[in-house]
């Protein structure tokens, strides 16, 4: 401590002596641009991503604008875009696109024609239970209801309730099932939305806004794991805040709640887990991250949009999990998918909040618009009343036993399905997982050539990354009567054959994200991310005026 003292002494008189002589003036002038200096060398130093990682972004950037690296990176990302364009039009079985308005109406018999000829492209066929997720009921007299509801349904709009007060009470009803669903007391409430995303970015708003308005936090930031899904990194990107994913534990795929632990500061503004991530199907320690945010005082949300029509019906099913709701004394939030488990039409989900003070922050509202007071519970104005009429009507046709049942169904084929993977010689289940979802991994092979020969059969998987792998999330069709075993069967066939018999080349997504994972420059990928998404509204490669 003396010796401090000293240096500091000897700092104090060399400053003092540097400024022996100098007009007043002269070193405020000085002590001003010194100290903006040192602010800007802070900022330039200790910004959220490391010296490292912008550095080696700023080397990408120059070699890139070489005209050589330039050239040859247009033409990779070109040739990507017409093979894109030209997979998307395969499916369509090249059938001419409308460019222009009909002149004149077509009649009903020819929009149903044409209509039923669009929804029947395509080769995947999800009826039979081949897809991962997409899909997650397909009843038929589920449909009808639902169609029937939402017709009744159509021309309303719950931007105003007094116009349509029924759509109102459907909705409100819709939020207090799903609170009492999840353990809420009376002082839950919620909203819905047009699906998961939103959702999760209501919830990020709110805790911004609370950061910003209440705790005086300039520069909020969220802490999520790795696993969590990527409507958190669009959240923190819409919302201009910092987000910092927290690492997994590389057996469970958990989030490592002692890592998260040491990545709190003065600035984060919510905790988040999932029940379950979609990677690999696990459930994150609530209760752990619940007593952080409780310690810290610091907001935790639960994201269970994939899981979230299951795991309350998991223990009547017979396969009780820890708590992960409202039990949780941290959980300040939760976001449940009606669309997916809840067998709801899709772009419909629900956020709820412990209480209303935290929905508060979630709201918009603008007071000195010429148009009136404007006032809104989530990102859209006006939405579609016949999605909420759907979504209440998808709730009540099940009710709380159609539930249990189906999740009964789906956790079996599921666990069936996990045990039967982990006795096929080459390949390994991630974790241990607890809902849904069964993900696939290999040390001996390239897993993803695995997936494309499955596709090859009519399996449609989803393939993930870091680390490579593949996974089915499984639903009620996959519970319908040989699915599981074909699955099962064809896993254990085509992994043998890989085994036996290694491909010299690979292609499809075995090539793709491998070339993916191995780009060191991640804006790169995220332009050929482009090409896919301006692929999917392209009208190119034919096209015909309207008749």
């Amino acid at each position: 401590m003396e010796v401090a003292q000293m240096y500091l002494v000897r700092l104090q008189e060399h400053i003092n002596g540097l400024c022996t002589g100098m007009p007043a003036w002269e070193i405020i002038l000085r002590t001003a641009a010194t100290t903006v200096l040192l602010v800007w060398v802070k900022g330039f130093l200790f910004k959220d991503e490391s010296l490292y990682e912008r550095g080696k972004k700023a080397v990408f950037r120059l070699a890139r604008r070489l005209p050589q690296v330039k050239n040859m990176l247009q033409k990779e990302i070109d040739k990507m875009s017409d093979g894109l364009t030209h997979d998307l039009n395969e499916a369509i079985e090249n059938t001419p696109y409308l460019v222009q308005l009909p002149k004149e109406g077509w009649s009903t018999e020819k929009i149903i024609e044409k209509a039923t000829e669009y929804t029947k492209f395509g080769t995947f066929k999800w009826e039979t239970g081949c897809a991962s997720g997409t899909v997650y009921n397909g009843n038929k007299d589920l449909t009808d209801v639902m169609t029937q509801v939402y017709g009744l349904s159509a021309w309303t709009n719950p931007l105003h309730p007094d116009v349509f007060p029924g759509v109102r009470k459907m909705e409100a009803e819709v939020v207090r099932m799903c609170c009492s669903l999840f353990k809420g007391d009376r002082d839950t409430c919620g909203c819905m939305t047009t699906g998961g995303t939103e959702s999760i970015v209501m919830a990020v708003k709110a805790y911004r806004d609370y950061a910003i308005n209440v705790r005086g936090i300039k520069k909020p930031e969220i802490l999520v794991p790795v696993s969590a899904h990527a409507a958190f990194d669009k959240a923190a990107y819409l919302l201009a805040i910092s987000i910092k994913h927290v690492p997994l534990d590389p057996k469970s795929m958990k989030v490592d709640v002692h890592a998260m632990k040491k990545m709190i500061n003065r600035r984060t503004c919510m905790l988040a887990v999932s029940a379950p991530q979609f990677p690999h199907g696990v459930i994150d320690p609530v209760e752990e991250v619940g007593a952080l945010g409780e310690q810290y005082n610091i907001p935790v949300h639960v994201d269970a949009c994939l899981g979230g029509f299951l795991i309350p019906f998991m223990e009547e099913a017979g396969y009780p999990l820890p708590p992960f709701d409202f039990r949780v004394k941290g959980v300040t939030s939760i976001s449940a998918d009606t669309h997916k488990y809840g067998y709801a039409p899709k772009g419909s989900s629900v956020i709820m909040y412990r209480n209303s003070s935290w929905r508060h922050h979630q709201f918009f509202v603008t007071p000195d618009w010429p148009g009136g007071i404007y006032a809104t519970a989530t990102i859209g104005g006006s939405r579609s009343g016949g999605i909420v009429a759907a979504c209440w009507a998808a709730l009540v046709y099940h009710g709380h036993q159609g539930y249990v049942e189906y999740t009964t169904k789906i956790i079996q084929t599921a666990k069936k399905i996990e045990e039967g993977c982990r006795k096929i010689p080459g390949i390994f289940v991630y974790g241990k997982p607890d809902v849904s979802v069964v993900a696939l991994g290999s040390n001996e092979f390239n897993i993803y050539i695995l997936s494309d020969r499955m596709t090859k059969r009519g399996w449609n998987l989803n393939a993930l990354q870091f680390p490579s792998s593949i996974h089915l999330a499984v639903t009620v069709l996959h519970t319908h009567p040989g699915v599981a075993d074909r699955f099962i069967s064809d896993v254990k066939e085509i992994s043998e054959d890989i085994i036996k018999n290694p491909p010299k080349d690979t292609g499809g997504s075995a090539a793709m994200y491998g070339m993916a994972q191995s780009i060191p420059d991640r804006s790169l990928v995220g332009e050929l991310a482009w090409c896919y998404l301006d692929a999917m509204y392209s009208t190119q490669q034919k096209s015909t005026k309207a008749d």
